[in-house]
């Protein structure tokens, strides 16, 4: 099993899930063999809260041109929406950047 702390790999942080945290959801870049039961049991882990529901989509890298024509991609990756429980407390994280 990976530690909690490569499942998780960043906050998502943007206007649209700024406007989420206020009913209880939260967006995450995740690692891409990561499941939804590892999702979850990683982020009641680490925030000590109570999940609901995930989500996740994967998203494929763009192919770029890198110098005179070079072909080139981004990477490949995975985000996941997470919804805690109405009886969940917030996560601390995002309280102040709303």
């Amino acid at each position: 099993m990976a530690n909690v702390y490569d499942i998780i790999i960043r906050p998502i942080i943007t206007e649209r899930s700024m406007e989420a945290t206020a009913d209880k959801k939260y967006v995450f870049e995740v690692a891409p063999t990561a499941g939804k039961i590892e999702i979850k049991n990683a982020v009641e882990q680490i925030f000590g809260v109570k999940v609901a529901k995930v989500n996740t989509i994967n998203y494929d890298g763009k192919t770029k041109r890198v110098g005179a024509g070079r072909p080139g991609a981004r990477k490949s990756w995975k985000k996941a929406y997470v919804q805690l429980t109405q009886d969940s407390k917030t996560i601390e994280f995002f309280e102040g950047m709303v």
